[in-house]
């Protein structure tokens, strides 16, 4: 067991688990973040993305050995400020509004996706949106609604 310390949606937390154990199992089962889903479980598909440091990671494929002392951020944490508004990000008003969700398995996923791309200056092209999210698998839609709710935001037509 290792104490690993790091940053998860603004709050230090520390654990202590093995270093091998994967981040996605330490925020569903030790922190209570269930919001990140495990989809394959082999970083195919998506459904756990995170950010950490910014980037879009596979949770289930980073251990905790690589998690000391970065920055975790979870999409419970995506509406942190927008809370205080008492509103949501503009991501996820912009899935709700456009229809962006279905089922729910990816959703977290594909939100957290876009926001890294939005975050990086990416704007409302559709290619690019899909190239941006493209490690992200739905099985319920064929994208568009989730390309065009990203575009929103990218165009600044949701608030």
């Amino acid at each position: 067991m290792t104490a690993i310390r790091f940053l998860v949606n603004g709050s230090p937390v520390e654990v202590d688990v093995p270093g091998m154990r994967r981040l996605l199992d330490v925020l569903r089962e030790d922190l209570g973040l269930t919001g990140t889903k495990e989809g394959c479980g082999e970083g195919e598909c998506g459904a756990c993305s995170v950010l950490l440091d910014g980037q879009v990671v596979d949770s289930c494929l980073v251990p905790m050995s690589q998690v000391d002392g970065r920055i975790v951020r979870t999409v419970e944490g995506l509406a942190l400020a927008a809370r205080e508004r008492g509103t949501l990000d503009t991501l996820q008003e912009a899935f709700l509004e456009l229809g962006a969700a279905q089922c729910g398995i990816c959703t977290p996923g594909m939100l957290m996706a876009a926001r890294a791309y939005l975050d990086a200056g990416g704007g409302p092209d559709h290619d690019a949106i899909r190239e941006g999210i493209a490690g992200n698998l739905c099985r319920c839609t064929g994208y568009q609604k989730i390309v065009e709710a990203i575009a929103a935001v990218a165009a600044g037509d949701v608030a």
